[in-house]
């Protein structure tokens, strides 16, 4: 027999809501829930089909407690007798949702999952943990000789290590903004949004770009986490709020069903990296992805490196050696915002849709994650 395949079918997600914007009054579950039924509905889909679904969220207290995946399916009223699951893999969380969903389906386990996640950082604030305790453990901080693990001083590190100028770093954050302002007015978006209706107006396009963005504007801002440094606000992700979701199944399931998949999952890989510089995992994992693969760099034609910190992209830019111009081409998030278990499956659908939408065969995906690891994905236009 062939050996099995997982392609996803269809890829939407909610706007990113802005901190203190639109969706900062929307419950988790119940953002979950929208885009989680428009992926239903755009396919025709049956929700007593789905066999499982995989939630990613990282601050899982208050509103994302108590399985926030499982309560999502709920809210959305599908079959009791669907299932959910909430994963944890810092900010990499939907995007190993989503590599979990594709193994499950290669295995022969299941043959529909939807994958996907949410965070609503308006109202879980990250690091609402430390109101309970100190989440790493005095071990580990004694085994790294720090007194904590800080994703700001990493990405400090980081621009101190490849040598990375404030004014890089800036120019990296304006084009952001001009990258997503450009796939926002030319509709590059519009086919995989859900709008989000609200009391008094409609959420239909991402709404944290700041556009007229440049060096000159963020030049006045002051460095966030060391004096004299270089990391602040505006070449930093912004606090946001969002929801995506993907629906993984086998292509001879999708044939049965009518449906028209949108790309095949090639290859996933994940990896661990120092936890105190903590942003660079992103660079091994795309080493690993690109050998268990059999693909090179080059092979590529656009990626995705998440953009928590302007330095993240820019040092894994460098060791890489990947055309620039192919990296973000859409913008990220520091323009639109890094809603943290909702990234990854954020990231997968405007891959997969800009590949589709530009003739692109291979797409790969990487996302640095708190504690020093990444997940780095591929994925393959089904022409």
């Amino acid at each position: 027999m062939p050996p099995r395949e997982a392609v996803i079918v269809d890829a939407v997600r909610a706007p990113i809501g802005r901190k203190k914007g639109a969706l900062a009054d929307v419950h988790a579950v119940d953002l979950s829930a929208l885009v989680l039924n428009e992926l239903l509905h755009r396919n025709e889909l049956a929700a007593e089909l789905v066999e499982d679904v995989y939630w990613g969220c990282v601050t899982q207290l208050g509103d994302q407690s108590s399985n926030v995946g499982r309560f999502a399916v709920l809210a959305a009223g599908w079959p009791e007798h669907v299932p959910a699951v909430t994963i944890n893999r810092a900010c990499g969380s939907s995007q190993q949702a989503l590599e979990f969903a594709a193994n499950a389906v290669l295995s022969g386990r299941a043959e529909i999952i939807v994958a996907g996640g949410v965070e609503t950082m308006n109202r879980v604030p990250i690091g609402s943990a430390r109101k309970f305790g100190e989440p790493y453990g005095q071990t580990t901080l004694d085994r790294y000789g720090v007194d904590d693990f800080s994703q700001g001083i990493g990405a400090e590190m980081i621009a101190d290590q490849w040598g990375l100028h404030r004014e890089q770093l800036d120019e990296f954050a304006a084009l952001s903004h001009e990258r997503a302002a450009a796939a926002i007015d030319s509709g590059a978006f519009t086919a995989q949004l859900v709008p989000v209706a609200l009391e008094h107006a409609t959420l239909e396009s991402d709404e944290g770009l700041r556009r007229g963005t440049s060096v000159a504007t963020l030049a006045g801002l002051r460095p966030s986490f060391r004096e004299g440094g270089r990391i602040h606000a505006g070449n930093s992700s912004q606090i946001a709020d969002g929801a995506a979701a993907l629906l993984v199944t086998t292509p001879e399931r999708a044939a049965q069903l009518g449906l028209t998949p949108l790309a095949r999952f090639h290859s996933g890989a994940v990896v661990g990296d120092d936890p105190v510089r903590m942003l660079t995992a992103p660079i091994p994992a795309t080493a690993r992805v690109l050998r268990s693969s059999g693909l090179t760099i080059d092979d590529i034609g656009a990626f995705e490196i998440n953009e928590a910190f302007a330095p993240v992209p820019l040092a894994w830019l460098a060791e890489t050696g990947a055309a620039p111009a192919r990296v973000n081409p859409v913008g990220g998030a520091i323009a639109v915002g890094h809603p943290l278990g909702a990234s990854g499956a954020i990231l997968a659908t405007r891959l997969v849709h800009h590949m589709r939408d530009n003739g692109i065969r291979y797409g790969l995906q990487s996302m640095c994650e708190g504690g020093g690891t990444a997940n780095a994905t591929i994925f393959e236009l089904i022409a």
